[in-house]
């Protein structure tokens, strides 16, 4: 038998848990909770939206069917990035 080894993950970020809280998503073994209040961009979205998260760059996170672009920083420090809307 031959076992060939792996090839890279080519998704670096999962959505692992969507509740009626928040989303949490993994990044290279870390987790990170984004509740609706702070994030409210994902509150009503159906979950293959959420599900549809890109790494763009280590701990830069895209969900391209939303528009909605977020780093890890913004997501673990959300009081530094006061939520704001362009009219």
């Amino acid at each position: 038998m031959n076992l060939s080894v792996p090839g890279k993950s080519i998704s670096a970020v999962e959505v692992t848990h969507i509740s009626a809280h928040g989303v949490w998503i993994l990044s290279h073994g870390k987790e990170m909770f984004m509740p609706y209040e702070e994030f409210p961009w994902f509150k009503d979205q159906p979950v293959k939206v959420i599900l549809n998260v890109e790494e763009l760059t280590p701990g830069h996170f895209y969900w391209p069917d939303i528009d909605v672009d977020l780093t890890e920083e913004i997501i673990e420090h959300r009081e530094r990035f006061p939520k704001k809307s362009i009219p």
